[in-house]
């Protein structure tokens, strides 16, 4: 793995992290988000991600550079992507 792919962006977040460390959990306004309950969770299921496979895939730069464009984690927005064509088109094999 380069230097390069391992690199953290360049880009300043636009968050106060200490100004948000300062304030305690009473200002916070849940009125967007109510308490759930009990019969909320009560048929909810747990979903695990799949494992990825690491693959050597060679993209053309203009694809890369736009994913990139939106900062880390440009690989999980083309997997999403793949996933999206995928499951758009009907399923001609299964898959895992």
């Amino acid at each position: 793995m380069s230097a390069k792919s391992t690199k953290k962006s360049s880009r300043k977040s636009r968050t106060d992290l200490t100004k948000l460390r300062k304030k305690d959990d009473k200002d916070i306004n849940y009125a967007d988000s109510p308490a759930t309950t009990k019969e909320f969770w009560a048929d909810a299921e747990v979903f695990m991600p799949k494992n990825k496979v690491p693959i050597s895939l060679r993209l053309d730069e203009d694809i890369v550079d736009f994913f990139k464009e939106e900062g880390s984690g440009y690989q999980s927005r083309i997997n999403a992507v793949l996933k999206a064509y995928m499951n758009s088109h009907p399923h001609k094999h299964n898959h895992k």
